[in-house]
């Protein structure tokens, strides 16, 4: 299982390339060379790096919907779309495909070339600097009321399960 951490700021040259930071090649050395799948985000309007065998471990979960089901195919269609396998150029750069830097708002401009790559456990999420800082902000709003939501009730749940089954009574 892969546990990617940490969170960098890269520039993006005029080619939409940018230099993929040092903690990040460390952590994946041992799978690194067998290159990454990149892709628009489903909720965010951010980009997805994945690692090559991750990638192959999302696609056997999306192989396995009915082909026979409408909406199963129309969100393979969306999900697969746009998707391009990508790899580290012998300096160790990533070069983002034009297409998906349009999707996720990712600038050139000298003053604004600016990307935040921040780990999402096992792939890589690729933000624009701008977008990004506009998403945390309104996420530190919600953050306290989604870790309630979210996790708040993990524990409890197991306990009750726990309590009723060593409560019963004859």
């Amino acid at each position: 299982m892969i546990n990617i951490k940490g969170t960098y700021e890269c520039k993006v040259d005029s080619k939409g390339r940018f230099m993929f930071p040092f903690n990040f090649k460390k952590q994946l050395e041992s799978i690194i060379d067998k290159g990454f799948i990149i892709k628009r985000s489903v909720f965010d309007k951010c980009l997805e790096l994945y690692p090559d065998e991750v990638w192959d471990k999302e696609l056997e979960q999306i192989n396995g919907l009915n082909r026979f089901v409408k909406d199963n195919i129309k969100f393979i269609t969306a999900f697969m779309s746009g998707h391009t396998p990508v790899s580290l150029d012998t300096t160790g750069r990533i070069l983002i495909p034009k297409h998906l830097m349009d999707f996720a708002g990712i600038k050139t401009d000298k003053d604004k070339n600016k990307i935040v790559l921040v780990s999402a456990i096992d792939r890589i999420n690729i933000w624009d600097k701008e977008e990004y800082d506009k998403e945390i902000l309104k996420l530190n709003k919600e953050y306290s009321e989604l870790a309630e939501k979210v996790m708040g009730n993990r524990n409890k749940q197991k306990d009750n399960n726990d309590v009723s089954q060593s409560c019963i009574t004859e």
